[in-house]
């Protein structure tokens, strides 16, 4: 089926960039495309910003001044979930995974297309409100139940036992996907299509989020039970480990 086009409705982008040049070009793009724009230099400024007007995503410069980017995230991260793509001038992986690892849904290396920014604000956009886009829908998502996972797409909720996960949007939709799969084998190819909706991309991304992800449910991540690497391969969810009596 292809893919409706995402109408921002009036989101809320908080642009944090202590270039005035970017964030000016971001921000263009960004309020033509139909979002509300904030904008910020440093992290403080970001920080009072969203506490003034909670933002539906954020477009967050890692190499802030002051307080960084990884900083900035974790404290928007503690006060409520927020999507955030985190933008780097660095080429190292390193700087690109610690944006993942801290909770980035995305990231995109300077120098950047300003229109290939905006799609990756759409795609995340889309994803965390799925609500919206089944809208018209006479049933809503059914739940998803496996190894003590309970998931609620409609409410973007999981639980595991009796404890409610703190999942960004990505981690959710990848477990979603994953017990709507059982016991398939996926590569990371597969899920950056399936999950991200990418046919191309660093597939080092997949790779943090599963490593988050089995973080949050798994038992003993170093010894992970059902989110199962399959060598050479990818990944497998095997509940029916989990299950044994």
């Amino acid at each position: 089926m292809e893919q409706q086009p995402y109408a921002p409705g009036g989101a809320r982008v908080l642009v944090v960039d202590d270039d005035p040049t970017v964030a000016e070009v971001v921000s263009g793009y960004l309020d033509r495309a139909g979002y509300v724009v904030d904008r910020a230099g440093d992290g403080p400024d970001a920080l009072a910003r969203a506490a003034a007007h909670w933002p539906d995503l954020v477009v967050l410069d890692l190499m802030l001044p002051g307080m960084d980017g990884l900083e900035v995230c974790r404290r928007m991260r503690g006060h409520g979930p927020v999507p955030v793509i985190m933008l780097t001038a660095r080429g190292d992986e390193d700087d690109r995974i610690l944006g993942l690892e801290v909770g980035a849904d995305d990231y995109v290396t300077k120098p950047f297309s300003p229109r290939e920014l905006v799609l990756r604000v759409e795609s995340v956009l889309r994803r965390s409100r799925p609500a919206r886009a089944a809208g018209r829908a006479a049933q809503p998502p059914a739940l998803l139940r496996a190894a003590g996972l309970a998931l609620d797409p409609a409410a973007r909720r999981a639980v595991k036992g009796e404890t409610e996960l703190a999942l960004t949007i990505r981690e959710f939709d990848l477990l979603a996907f994953f017990l709507r799969h059982p016991g398939r084998v996926f590569s990371r190819e597969d899920l950056m299509r399936e999950v991200w909706g990418w046919d191309f991309g660093d597939l080092s991304t997949v790779t943090v989020h599963v490593r988050r992800l089995r973080g949050k449910v798994e038992d003993d991540p170093a010894r992970p039970r059902l989110v199962q690497t399959v060598w050479g391969v990818g990944y497998r969810f095997d509940a029916g480990r989990d299950q044994e009596a």
